[in-house]
């Protein structure tokens, strides 16, 4: 014979902080099952842009069985020696490049000094010079970047001896920036206040100790 049961439910706020605590665990543990880091991958690909990157981009199948072309940008985070962000792509000089990163982001120092970085360099070398980013290994971080560095000039001239390494040092900086945002941004979001919110915003319910309902 079928029985009923009856079961007191609560919301967030009517748990004991001990309950809150587990009904908060339960949300980090299976709430990040989303594209969190869409906001911070968007802007990195505006601020790419103005710096002259041009990201390659891989075939992402779609539930609905659509392709979908992505920018290949990869992280792993965030607690173990290896974690890190890389991309791949190809990196060439753009006008005001400095002057518009200041515009888009006025505060980060760090932008701002990849890109005077960048722009030097170019200045020195005619603003022929070229990289090309590729991803090699098995884990996401700066150093999974291979960089090579070459001048286009037309009369064969070499790149100065410092390019190679002043236009990797700022690409792979590039990377270490954006990994700082993902864990910044994920920092946030597995914050109580944050979980919280989204447990108040989805009316989530809870036995008195804390479980999900149901």
């Amino acid at each position: 014979m079928p029985e009923v049961i009856e079961t007191t439910v609560y919301r967030l706020d009517e748990l004991s902080e001990a309950a809150k605590e587990k009904a908060r665990a339960w949300y980090r543990e299976g709430g990040f099952d989303y594209d969190w880091y869409d906001a911070v991958y968007e802007d990195f690909q505006s601020i790419a842009e103005i710096l002259g990157i041009r990201f390659r981009t891989r075939t992402v199948r779609l539930m609905g069985g659509g392709p979908r072309q992505d920018p290949c940008i990869w992280f792993r985070g965030f607690w173990s020696q290896g974690d890190g962000a890389c991309y791949e792509g190809v990196w060439r000089y753009a006008s005001g490049a400095a002057a518009r990163l200041r515009a888009h982001a006025p505060q980060d120092a760090v932008l701002h000094g990849i890109a005077d970085r960048l722009q030097a360099i170019q200045r020195r070398n005619f603003f022929q010079l070229r990289a090309e980013i590729t991803h090699h290994g098995h884990y996401s971080h700066e150093y999974s970047m291979r960089i090579s560095v070459e001048r286009d000039s037309p009369t064969e001239q070499d790149m100065t001896p410092d390019a190679g390494d002043i236009v990797t040092e700022a690409l792979r900086d590039l990377a270490r920036w954006l990994y700082r945002q993902l864990e910044r941004e994920y920092e946030y979001l597995t914050s109580d206040e944050a979980v919280d919110e989204s447990l108040r915003a989805n009316d989530y319910t809870f036995t008195e100790a804390g479980r999900r309902f149901g």
